[in-house]
């Protein structure tokens, strides 16, 4: 019996609460997961789990050892970590949790340099707009807008996400230039359908805040399907700066009202409290946070051509 690996086993269907997606997340099947927790509970000489054909929950002993099982696999990886690291060669793999408006176009180089760097380090990458808790999912870490609702979590601010509203010159010479937010009643919206806020929206100016209730045109959870309606001169979009940089420098899509900011978003790595990763993921979230800063280079170029306040406003 490989105590460790049913003790990780153990660990890990009592986060899921299932022994199908704790199979699911080791990739082995479940009948393994049954035997390895099997194994445990008799060398324990206790049962670790109730079950029934719906739930499955933590017994006694199983809540009153979780904690310590916890921490003895985040340590027995991190010694191996340390072992590798002695070696310089970090290996193994890193399961990954991105919002889709960060991976396309943006992350790929990035994650080309990471491994150019530690070539044994595997990325494992799911990329979806859900915010998810990485524990339940089976991640190491989840970069994302809005942190789990989890107290196992930690979530780590590497830098802002900025919004704007903007559209095409063809657009606007033909609809009219908004300088108010009132004014975007008058236009056709394409908004992104995911914030916590929902239709309500708060702009800041020179100290002072107005809070109104957009009806949107095109109401979707893709940013880039946004611009693409923004490209099409079809109406005036919310988009984030990491979206719409590129447009917005070559001019094929306008800031309107600049001086009327919108609250940014912090992108967070969230990771679970005892990491079974954690030497892994602080290479990977310090590559991120060295690469992007806390003034990401779009942003940056935005603000040096006068396109977007310097000032943040953060939510």
């Amino acid at each position: 019996m490989d105590r460790l690996q049913n003790i990780e086993t153990f660990v890990r269907v009592a986060q899921t609460q299932s022994f199908a997606e704790a199979a699911r997340q080791l990739r082995i099947a479940r009948s393994v997961v049954t035997t390895r927790i099997k194994q445990l509970e008799d060398h324990v000489g206790a049962p670790l789990f109730h079950r029934s054909t719906r739930i499955v929950r933590l017994s006694e002993v199983g809540q009153a050892y979780l904690r310590d099982c916890i921490d003895l696999v985040a340590r027995a990886t991190d010694i191996v970590d340390q072992m590798r690291d002695v070696r310089g060669k970090p290996a193994g793999t890193l399961r990954v949790h991105a919002l889709t408006g960060l991976v396309l176009g943006r992350f790929a180089s990035l994650l080309h340099e990471f491994q150019s760097l530690y070539p044994d380090i595997r990325l494992d990458l799911n990329v979806s707009d859900a915010v998810v808790d990485p524990v339940k999912v089976g991640v190491d870490c989840a970069l994302q807008i809005f942190p789990a609702q989890s107290t196992d979590v930690i979530s780590k601010p590497l830098f802002p996400i900025r919004r704007v509203f903007c559209a095409t010159p063809h657009y606007l010479a033909a609809h009219g230039y908004p300088t108010d937010p009132r004014d975007l009643h008058r236009h056709k919206l394409g908004l992104y359908s995911g914030y916590p806020t929902r239709d309500r929206w708060t702009f800041h100016h020179q100290g002072t805040q107005a809070t109104l209730y957009l009806r949107a045109a095109l109401l979707t959870n893709s940013v880039h399907l946004l611009r693409e309606y923004a490209l099409e001169h079809a109406g005036i979009v919310c988009v984030p700066t990491l979206v719409a940089a590129e447009a917005l420098l070559r001019g094929d899509l306008v800031v309107v009202m600049p001086e009327h900011q919108l609250a940014s978003f912090w992108l967070s790595a969230v990771y679970p409290g005892a990491s079974r990763q954690e030497f892994k993921l602080k290479l990977l979230i310090e590559h991120i946070g060295q690469s992007f800063a806390k003034t990401p280079p779009w942003d940056a170029e935005l603000i040096a051509r006068a396109l977007i306040p310097s000032g943040l406003i953060e939510a």
